[in-house]
């Protein structure tokens, strides 16, 4: 028994973070997009606020249905949650795999993604904010290579970079290799933990209600063997 509730509260806990860390992108996102003026970008690849919103509202729903259903034991609850959790977890693997045998084409589509991101630079506060940011980053000259052009590569290096947003992405992660695997093989790890957790806690409610039904049979038919007969009962045949 001591065990079973290790199972239970332990697939409780995570995802009772999960879901406190996806109302909080919620609200940010929820707070984002009220605080943008009326006139602005409202698509789910050039919106911040909107895919903090989407992911967060998938999230919290997920995480609903595995807090709710270890708590509560309820099977089908865990049922539906491990099913959603393996269908993520084997999306994110065939991601992963697509993204190195398709390096060339993501790369493309990724950078017509920051290109139309550019072109809509003023008509969303928040995308404004983000490029901004990444401009921070990795501009070093804060006039935005004001008069580099007159310079060799190798002089306005010292200056700028003279790679592109996109590239520089793939460099910083070329060169965190190991950050950028132990993150990724976490969460998977993470999210394979709490497949286990919940396919052990079915299995575990399943063994019980057969223990319970098996008891129940066993007393019935104690309970009709047990049973006296009138002391004058006729058992002569018809």
């Amino acid at each position: 028994m001591r065990g079973y509730r290790g199972v239970k509260y332990t697939l409780f806990i995570c995802c009772y973070i999960f879901w406190v860390v996806s109302a909080l992108l919620i609200a940010v996102g929820i707070y984002a997009k009220v605080a943008k003026e009326k006139d602005v970008v409202d698509t789910l690849t050039l919106d911040p606020a909107l895919l903090l919103i989407v992911v967060g509202s998938v999230t919290f729903l997920i995480t609903f249905l595995g807090c709710w259903g270890a708590l509560r034991n309820a099977p089908c609850l865990l049922k539906t949650f491990l099913a959603v959790l393996v269908v993520v977890l084997l999306l994110q693997v065939a991601a992963g795999v697509i993204t190195y045998l398709f390096t060339d084409m993501v790369m493309e589509r990724t950078e017509l993604l920051m290109l139309k991101a550019v072109v809509r630079y003023r008509e969303d506060r928040d995308l404004e904010n983000a490029i901004d940011f990444v401009q921070k980053k990795t501009i070093l000259n804060t006039m935005c290579g004001y008069e580099m052009q007159t310079l060799d590569e190798d002089e306005a290096q010292d200056e700028i970079f003279t790679v592109g947003c996109l590239q520089k992405i793939v460099l910083w992660a070329k060169n965190h290799l190991l950050l950028v695997a132990g993150l990724s093989s976490g969460l998977l790890l993470l999210e394979v933990c709490m497949i286990g957790l919940a396919a052990g806690q079915i299995v575990w409610i399943k063994r019980v209600k057969q223990r319970q039904e098996e008891n129940e049979g066993r007393d019935r038919q104690e309970r009709k063997d047990s049973v006296w007969f009138p002391a004058f009962a006729d058992f002569d045949e018809e």
